[in-house]
C-alpha cells in the first residue's frame, strides 16, 4: 500500500517503482492511496494512532497482511521502499528529480478531478436532512428507526439524522449514533451528533421538536413554565431562520405545551412559513382509537374518523360524533366497507366518559405514562401523511395555525383535522357540529388564547423597546 500527499515527489518515485513490480511480477499488488495536501497530516495521524506506527513524512508504505489475520507491515518512507525492493526483488531504480516533480503535478491535478467527480455524484444523492433537539429522550430513540426504515419518506428518500442535545448528553448521543448504524438501513446516511447550538439545523429539511418543560404547579407557576418554553423557541427560531433550508418542515412534539411550541417557533422566526410548522396530535387520536377497538373487538384498523380538537397537551376534546366503525357485527348488515356510527355502536354513555372525554378518563392516565414509543410513532405518523399524503378518504389531527374555521379564533395553534396532498394541507372544513362540539372547543381555544396571552406578555417584558 503506497500512501502519500498528492504532490509529493517522493511518492511519485515510490509509484513509479510498485507500478513497474506489478507489471512484471505475477503476485505483486499495488493499492495506492493519494490525499490533498491539506489533508494530508491529519489523515497520516489518524492511521498511524489506529495502527500503532510512528511515522511522520510523505510517502507512507506497508505491507497489508489483512487477509492472513494481521494488522498491516510498516515498511516506512520512499527510501525504506527501495532498500525493500531491491533487497527481495533485486530491482532498483533511476528517477530524475525533474520527471519526480512532472509526475508529482500531475498526481495532484488527477487527485483534483476524482474529488471533483465524487463530489458532484455525491450531490445527485440529497439525502432529506432531519434534525431532532432533546435527542437524548426516549422518544428519539424510538423515531430513530420509524424515519430510517423508509415508509415515512419513501422507500426511494435518503436521509441524514442530526441528534442535538446539550453537552452534558454527549455520550447519550454518541451511543444512539453508533447503535443508529448499527441497525445498517440502506436509506440512512449519516447520523450527527452536536452538543453546539450555534451550529444547530444547518440545511435543515425537517426540524422535529421533543424539547418538555416541567409542568408542577407545587414548584413553578404557569408563567414561568411559558417563559421556558418561550426561551427554548427564542434560540431554537432565529437559528432555524438563518440555517435551515427555506421550505424547512417543523413539527413540534412532546408532553407540555405542544400548541403553544408550534405558535412561539412562528413568534420568533417570523420568515418560517406558518403552513410549514404544525404541532403532533396523533398520540391522543391512535391512543383513543385502539381504545374503542378494544371496547369493540375491533382491530384499530376498522375504527376510523376519531378527531382531536383544541390544546394537544392541555384542554383537548375527543370527538367521536364522526367517528366509524367497520367490521361491526350488528343486526345491521351490510358490505365490508360499510360504516356503523361509533355513538351508536357503543350505547354505554358512561364508559364514553370516564374512558375517553373526561379530565380523569383512563386514556389521559394512559398517555401520561407513556415512555416514547407512541410520541415517536404520533410524529412519525404525521411526517407520513406530510410526505406521502393522506390515504383516499382519510385525515388526521394536527395543531395548526387558525384562520376562523368553525369559528375558532384567529392565530392560535388548535388541533384540527386535516387532509394532507403533495406536501401541503388543508383543514377538513365541511364537518357538521353539535353544540357539546362547539362548547368543548370554546373551552379549549380559551386556554390557548390564555398561554398566547402569557407569552405575549413574557415577550413584551424581555424585549420592552423591540416587540411587535
Amino acid at each position: 500500500v503506497l500512501a502519500g500527499k498528492a504532490n509529493c515527489p517522493h511518492y511519485a518515485k515510490a509509484e513509479l517503482l510498485a507500478d513497474y513490480l506489478q507489471a512484471n511480477l505475477p503476485d505483486f499488488r499495488v493499492h495506492k492511496i493519494t490525499q490533498h495536501p491539506d489533508k494530508w497530516e491529519e489523515w497520516l495521524q489518524q492511521v498511524c494512532e489506529r495502527n500503532g506506527w510512528e511515522h511522520q513524512e510523505s510517502p507512507i508504505i506497508w505491507r497489508e497482511l489483512l487477509y492472513r489475520g494481521g494488522k498491516g507491515l510498516l515498511l516506512g518512507g520512499v527510501e525504506d521502499f527501495l532498500q525493500y525492493v531491491q533487497r527481495y526483488y533485486g530491482v532498483s531504480t533511476a528517477v530524475s528529480s525533474e520527471e519526480m516533480l512532472d509526475i508529482a503535478e500531475e498526481n495532484l491535478q488527477a487527485h483534483i478531478e476524482i474529488e471533483k467527480e465524487e463530489e458532484e455524484l455525491r450531490s445527485l444523492v440529497n439525502p432529506l436532512q432531519i434534525w431532532i433537539t432533546s435527542a437524548s429522550s426516549p422518544t428519539c430513540y424510538q423515531l430513530i428507526p420509524l424515519l430510517a426504515s423508509g415508509e415515512v419518506f419513501g422507500l426511494s428518500t435518503e436521509i441524514s439524522i442530526h441528534l442535538l442535545d446539550a453537552s452534558q448528553f454527549e455520550e447519550v448521543l454518541h451511543g444512539l449514533a453508533l447503535e443508529a448504524a448499527d441497525l445498517a438501513c440502506p436509506l440512512l446516511r449519516s447520523v450527527g451528533e452536536h452538543t453546539e447550538v450555534a451550529e444547530a439545523f444547518a440545511q435543515a429539511d425537517v426540524v422535529i421538536l421533543l424539547d418538555d418543560v416541567l409542568v408542577n404547579p407545587e414548584v413553578q407557576p404557569l408563567e414561568s413554565c411559558i417563559r421556558e418554553v418561550g426561551e427554548i423557541c427564542q434560540v431554537y427560531a432565529p437559528l432555524i431562520e438563518k440555517n435551515a433550508k427555506r421550505e424547512v418542515r417543523v413539527i413540534a412534539s412532546g408532553r407540555t405545551f405542544v400548541n403553544l411550541k408550534a405558535m412561539m417557533m412562528m413568534t420568533y422566526g417570523p420568515s418560517i412559513k406558518p403552513e410549514n410548522v404544525i404541532a403532533v396530535a396523533s398520540s391522543w387520536e391512535s391512543a383513543a382509537t385502539a381504545m374503542l377497538a378494544r371496547k369493540l373487538n375491533l382491530s384499530a384498523a376498522e375504527v376510523k374518523d376519531v378527531i382531536v380538537w383544541g390544546n394537544i397537551s392541555g384542554c383537548n376534546y375527543i370527538d367521536l360524533s364522526h367517528g366509524k366503525a367497520y367490521g361491526y357485527d350488528s343486526g345491521i348488515r351490510g358490505p365490508p366497507d360499510f360504516p356503523h356510527p361509533l355513538l351508536d355502536v357503543i350505547p354505554d354513555r358512561e364508559w364514553i366518559h370516564s374512558a375517553v372525554l373526561s379530565e380523569q378518563s383512563s386514556l389521559r392516565s394512559r398517555l401520561s405514562h407513556c415512555a416514547g414509543m407512541l410520541p415517536a410513532h404520533a410524529a412519525a405518523t404525521a411526517l407520513t401523511h406530510w410526505y406521502q399524503g393522506s390515504p383516499p378518504g382519510g385525515a388526521i389531527s394536527v395543531g395548526v395555525l387558525t384562520k376562523g374555521q368553525y369559528g375558532i379564533p384567529e392565530g392560535i395553534v388548535f388541533s384540527v383535522p386535516v387532509r394532507f396532498h403533495s406536501g401541503t394541507w388543508e383543514v377538513i372544513t365541511e364537518l357538521e357540529m353539535n353544540e357539546v362540539t362547539r362548547e368543548a372547543l370554546g373551552r379549549a381555544a380559551h386556554e390557548l388564547i390564555q398561554e398566547k396571552l402569557v407569552a405575549m406578555k413574557e415577550i413584551q417584558e424581555m424585549h420592552p423597546y423591540g416587540a411587535d
